[in-house]
Order: structure tokens, then sequence, then C-alpha cells
């Protein structure tokens, strides 16, 4: 739970910045939705689900008789690529720009219509069906940021093949699980992607995972593979009996494909995010619930006018910002967008500013760490560039500080554009908690309050609700419709770990500490339990000490999140040695490069993201009499804090140990 010292500084923030008149006269949301909402929150989901294309028209808006099992729109049919694409042709939108794709090579850039876009996903939609893909079948996504990894989304929800979208900056062994463990038969792929540009391979990680997956019991038939960066695979990178171009059959295939209508619960993907045992968790989201919510907050939340905005979310698809606020959304709602392959910083560090002033864009969402390191570069590179088409900026992934959020809106916003703080999750799919840009006033590191047909609140370890002026954990408690139906082939696991600690209220545990201010509006605190919160990414403690201690000469290691300006969390490792790899560092002198290779070993087990920033190799790990580390005291000392009570330690000793390592096995990039 959050400090005094931490609540005290947030309750002192108070800075407030009103909706902006013309912004407000003419938003799609009024004020009036709240007490909508409020008065029937059903009608306010079904209202807001009629804004689909549906093939059969629901007969109950939401089954709630097996809680915290949900059914919602329960008998409708639809069609979530038909939502996307399809429905935006047909009404005469064929030729509107949905994808204004820049590749990070200058000069690589394609726009892509909503006609382009629905011939392509018919496209590969018929050509996954030549490879064998069915309904129900799963489907491993591992692409850069590239308009195919869209279209191989949307096809594989046309057909109704659960999609599982595994970020590309992961190791082949994190995709080797997420595979095994969804059963996935086919993967799609690239042969690589940019980064800062230099092409970065990605097949040879995919022939890696599914070798590791066969292991598990789960071949993978067929590899789908994009051509993007051209490099060479080598004779030992190609499977002819198992590997296929993606312009070999996808190209050649018919952009005639009729869709089917799946019903409103049918599996739409599966996504893996971090889980406090180290085994990653399966979210499951269905069709109808999740592509009601996703479109109508998007559309709300951003205020979007599809006639006239140019929407940026910087989001990778392969995290659910990208799932919800890049594919589905959006696209339901017949957005213009930008997609963009590469970094901030390549070629220059104004990058994304020169995309904001070339492709006129009105609504730009990222993430806290971006705009931290673009407060760092400092001022003169936005400078460079017209912003003033921006109208609404967004915020999400973490809390937002309120320096940062300041220099956002600022910098970014010429003092006048609203800040949108959003908070939800992998696990609610949909934004929850939000102001709305022409009704709620903004505060500087605050989410505000939940969205009409949302409840939210915070309340104590007993359950009960806090009152305005104090803090404690967050929760949602009513059902939604872009809720997680449960964890993929493991419902106990989801009722453990999100409904089991406030089972008899009822209430969804989200797992965040949150506080009310005087005026009851929501600060968001970050996380309570051993996951950790990096650069918006979450990553598990357990996981990452797993990785270390696969290392031969690691026998014991704990990890902890340290609040880091930058990435507001950064892993920070203490690492017991085996006996032989200690003489052998004492005896050679190499310490610092045992630090690297480790850092180095996490990187290649995990992926680059859960590389810790810093790790210290100690004699002996604080433990009470049972065995339990007490990472609450690494935590002191990687926060470079007075470490806290040590009396239940079964030798307070070794704190004075770790102490005196303090500030050594530091990163060097």
């Amino acid at each position: 739970m959050p400090d005094s010292e931490t609540l005290s500084n947030l309750m002192s923030e108070n800075r407030r910045f009103e909706p902006p008149a013309e912004l407000a006269a003419d938003a799609n949301v009024k004020a009036e939705a709240y007490d909508r909402a409020a008065a029937d929150r059903l009608a306010f989901w079904a209202e807001a689900a009629e804004r689909l294309d549906w093939g059969q028209k629901w007969d109950e808006v939401l089954d709630w008789s097996d809680p915290p099992f949900a059914k919602w729109f329960v008998g409708g049919t639809l069609n979530a690529a038909v939502n996307c694409v399809d429905r935006h042709v047909a009404a005469g939108d064929g030729d509107k720009v949905a994808l204004h794709w820049v590749g990070e090579p200058e000069g690589d850039t394609r726009d892509l219509t909503y006609a382009d876009l629905k011939d392509e996903v018919c496209r590969a939609a018929n050509a996954l069906t030549e490879l064998g893909v069915r309904k129900g079948d799963r489907v491993a996504i591992y692409m850069p940021m590239i308009p195919e990894t869209v279209v191989a989304m949307l096809a594989c929800a046309r057909l109704g093949a659960p999609h599982t979208v595994v970020f590309g900056g992961f190791s082949a062994d994190a995709l080797a699980t997420r595979i095994a463990d969804c059963q996935a038969k086919v993967v799609v792929t690239a042969d690589g992607g940019y980064r800062r540009g230099n092409p970065s391979a990605l097949k040879p990680a995919v022939d890696e995972a599914c070798e590791k997956a066969a292991e598990n019991g789960q071949t993978v038939e067929k590899v789908l593979v994009v051509r993007r960066t051209g490099q060479d695979l080598g004779e030992s990178g190609w499977d002819d009996d198992r590997d296929v171009w993606w312009h070999d059959v996808v190209a050649s295939a018919s952009s005639e494909h009729e869709a089917e209508q799946h019903d409103s619960e049918h599996p739409l993907y599966v996504m893996y995010t971090s889980g406090t045992t180290g085994k990653p968790k399966g979210i499951l989201h269905t069709t109808g619930g999740y592509l009601t919510g996703t479109a109508y907050t998007h559309w709300s939340v951003f205020d979007l006018k599809p006639g006239t905005d140019v929407y940026w979310c910087t989001a990778d698809v392969g995290w659910v910002t990208g799932h919800s606020y890049l594919v589905y959304g959006p696209l339901a709602n017949g957005a213009t967008q930008v997609m963009y392959e590469g970094t901030p910083d390549s070629p220059h560090k104004g990058r994304w500013w020169e995309i904001v002033e070339k492709y006129g864009v009105t609504i730009f969402y990222t993430a806290p760490t971006a705009i931290r390191t673009f407060m760092k570069w400092g001022d003169e590179h936005p400078g460079k560039f017209d912003l003033s088409s921006i109208r609404v900026l967004g915020s999400v992934g973490e809390p937002i500080n309120p320096e940062a959020y300041i220099w956002y809106r600022e910098t970014i916003g010429a003092g006048k554009v609203p800040v949108v703080d959003t908070w939800w999750q992998t696990e609610t799919g949909q934004i929850m908690i939000s102001p709305l840009p022409g009704v709620t006033a903004g505060k500087p590191g605050s989410a505000m309050k939940a969205l009409p047909g949302v409840s939210a609140d915070v309340v104590t370890e007993a359950g009960e609700s806090v009152p305005n002026g104090s803090g404690g954990y967050l929760v949602l408690t009513e059902p939604w419709p872009a809720m997680l139906r449960t964890l993929w082939g493991d419902d106990e696991r989801f009722k453990e770990t999100y409904w089991a600690k406030y089972a008899e209220q009822g209430f969804y545990f989200a797992g965040d500490g949150a506080k009310k201010d005087d005026d009851g509006d929501l600060w968001m605190l970050g996380r309570v339990d051993d996951v950790m919160n990096v650069s918006g990414h979450r990553l598990s403690t357990t996981e990452i000490e797993s990785a270390l201690v696969s290392h031969p000469k690691v026998a014991e290691a704990a990890v902890v999140g340290a609040t880091d300006d930058m990435t507001g969390q950064a892993v920070v490792a203490f690492v017991i040695l085996r006996e032989s790899a200690v003489e052998e560092a004492d005896e050679e002198g190499e310490g610092e490069e045992l630090v690297q290779e480790l850092r180095q070993h996490v990187a290649k087990e995990i992926g680059a993201i859960a590389k810790p920033r810093q790790i210290m190799i100690v004699p002996e790990l604080p433990k009470t009499r049972s065995g339990k580390i007490m990472r609450r005291l690494l935590r002191d000392v990687a926060e470079h804090r007075e470490v806290g009570d040590v009396t239940t330690l079964a030798d307070s000793t070794v704190m004075d140990l770790i102490k005196q390592k303090e500030g050594t096995g530091a990163s060097d990039d």
C-alpha cells in the first residue's frame, strides 16, 4: 500500500484545468451520460452496443447468473472484422484512409484505405483457411509494427480463430510458453523488423520457439512469414514443409470472403500478462462485449470525430493498448489513424513530432515513460514542428506524475489541450477510469472518475469504501462489457486471482492501490502485489527471479521494483552466487562482467524490457524464520531509504551486509 508521504504529496496537488469551451460545446459525450448510466447501466451499454453492426440482436444484455463468469449480449451474433472494415466500405467510406503507416526507414510509408484493408483481410482469411485454420483454432502472431500485423489479427477475427499476439521484443522462450499454453497451430511472423535503422531478426526466434513448444506437446503446423527486412534466413532458417511466405499465399488469394457471424461470447483473443506465480496468465476476451467496450470508450474518451480526426496511439500491438486502441476500437469507429514502426529517436529525437505535423494528428495517445523521455531530451525537439493540429492528449500504462502531465499539456498541447489520463488493464479490455475531455476537469496526475457505465471504488482490506482523502485498494463493483471472461484453461486461477479477495462483496480486485482526494477524484498508486509496472508493461518478479536462477552461476535471487524517474518502476535484483562462481569472480575480478552477463541472460530468457537496471551480488537474502524473503527491506535498499523494521528476520545482520553492497552492480546503459 502507498505510504503516508505519498498520499500527502498527492493531496497537495490542486491544479485544475477545465475543458476548453469549444470542445465542451461539441463533445460526443455530455455530463448527463453519468446520470443516464447510473439510472440504468444495462440500458446504457445496450445503447453503446447499438453502435455496432449485429447479425442477430441479443436476447439479454447481461447474464450474471454465475459470477464471476459474465456473458454479455446473450444470443447476439456479430463479426469483429466486419465491424472494423466491411461495414465502413458498405457505408461508402471505402476511400477513407484507415492507416497512415510510417516505417522506421525514412520514406517507407503506406496509406491503406478501408477498401484496401478489407481486401487484404479477406485475402489473409482465405490464405489462413488454406493453411488449415478453422473456427476455434488458435493463431500466434509475433510481428513488427507493420500493416500485415493488423491484417492478420482481423483475418483471425473474421474466421473466429482466436489470436494471441506476442510482443516482438519477447524471447523465443516466452513465445514458446504462449504457443504451448493456448495450443496455437499456426504462427504468423516476419523475417524481421527495423529498430533504430537496423534490421532485427524475428524468424529465428520463431524457429526456436516452435522447437520448444513441440517439446511441450504442441506442434506448430504452419508458419506464415512476411518479408519485411529481406534478411538472409539461411538454409536452416526455412522449413519447406512448415514455412510459407505471406506474399506467396496471401497476395494470390481471393479478395472475396463471406464472413460468418459469431456468437457474442465467441473467443476473440488471448493475451498473456505477468502473474505473481511467474507463469503468464492467458487473459481471454470475447467478441461482443469487448468490441462494444473498446469502440464506445475510444469514441467517448478521445471525443473522436471520424470524419476529421487523425488519431495516433503509439502503443505496440503486442500489448493490450495496441489491441483495444490501435486495432479494434479505432477501426470499429471508422477512424483514420497513424501506425508507426520505429522508435521515437530514430533517425532523430523529433521523429514523432515530425509525424504529427506531416499527418495533422489531432488525437495523440502515449505512455508516461515516453513523455518523461521527451522531457529529458528538451523542448527544442517538439519545438521544431507544428503541433497545432492536436486537440486531445492521452496517457496510458501507468500513473502519470504531475510534472510530466504539465510538460505534456504545455509543450505538446500548447497549454490548452486537455489530457485524458486513462486507467485500465489487460484484464479490463477497455478504459475504465478517465476524464472525458469535454466534460471533466483535469488534475495533473489523477485519472479522475470512472466512466459512465463503469463502477469503481477504493476500499479497505475488509472491503469497506474509504472516505475522501484516504487510500486503499481499487476495486470494480459491477461487471462491464469488455471484462476478461476467464484465464485460458484455468477458471480456478481466474477466480483466485481477481475475485477471491473480495468474494463476499463480489468485487473485482484490480491489484492496484488508489486514493480518493478531498473531491472524491481517483489517484492511481501502482501495483500492490509482486507485479512491477516498467514503462507501462507488467512484469512478474517471480518470472525474473526464475530467469536469474536458471543461470548456472546463480544460487538464489530476489527481485523488486524500485521507483524510477524514467520508467515508473525499474527492476532491481539481489543475487546469491553458487560457491564456485563466487571463487571464480574473486580470483579473476569479474564481478562487473558477471553482472552484465546476468542482465543479458534475463533479456534472453524474457526480453529486453525485463533486463534489471541493477543487480547486486549479495552473500545472503533477508528471510524470516519461516524462510520468506522480506522484499520490502530489499525495496528500501533499492530506493536508498532507511531500512525498516528487521525484527522478524532470522538474522538481522544480513541487512548490514546487503547495505554494504548498495551502489554496486549498476547498469552501464
